[in-house]
């Protein structure tokens, strides 16, 4: 495992504080879970743009036409 020096501003230090007290967590902990999921955020963007940059055009098109016509649910309806 790393370790990194990271310095912060004391206010959001506080609201860090604040939000791992809250989560019942150490700060560490905190920070760790925030990055982790700005990490997966941004490999979830360029893996979804790769598959876009595949897509043949007007596949989505062929692919709705294969679905029946019906009436929306009433739940679904404007």
């Amino acid at each position: 495992m790393g370790a990194l020096n990271l310095r912060l501003p004391d206010s959001i230090h506080r609201h860090i504080k604040k939000i791992a007290k809250l989560d019942g967590v150490s700060i560490n902990q905190c920070i760790s879970t925030a990055v982790s999921e700005k990490v997966s955020a941004i490999l979830t963007e360029a893996y979804l743009s790769a598959r876009a940059g595949r897509a043949k055009e007007g596949a989505l098109k062929g692919i709705l036409d294969q679905v029946p016509e019906r009436p929306p649910l009433p739940e679904d309806e404007l």
